[in-house]
């Protein structure tokens, strides 16, 4: 089975998820001025396929023997929409980094599964990585 190493990886992935899920919806909620007019329904695309990637990853950890957290990492929503946007970038590039740091040790430890599932995940956050960028221009 998994080591406790990938375990705890996978248990900071949740976490994490969890964390932007919630993130993005309360700046959904929270997005004001004209320009968050175009940016509010893709956040609250973005954090429901966030609370799906927590989901499947904890049911891959549970099958491996872990048990996953409900503690989400910490939120931060922010101010003004721009604001907002730069901490989600942040976030994905720090998911992005935890991912590839997984999928490499899922793949030492010859666990095609659970290296299949963060290759999809990790495309997903690259995307979401990419939604914000274009959000602030760059």
């Amino acid at each position: 089975m998994a080591s406790e190493k990938l375990k705890e990886l996978m248990n900071k992935a949740i976490a994490r998820e969890i964390q932007v899920a919630i993130q993005y919806m309360w700046q959904h909620v929270r997005a004001t001025g004209v320009e968050s007019l175009e940016v509010t329904d893709r956040l609250r695309k973005i954090a429901i396929a966030e609370m799906k990637h927590a989901e499947g990853i904890a049911e891959r950890l549970d099958y491996l023997g872990g048990i996953p957290t409900t503690q989400p990492a910490p939120i931060t929503v922010g101010e003004k929409l721009s604001e907002m946007i730069d901490l989600d970038i942040k976030a994905e590039e720090e998911a992005i980094a935890l991912y590839k740091e997984i999928v490499k040790l899922a793949t030492k430890e010859e666990d095609s599964t659970t290296r299949t599932l963060f290759e999809g995940i990790l495309a997903d956050e690259e995307g979401h990585h990419n939604d914000f960028l274009t959000m602030k221009g760059k």
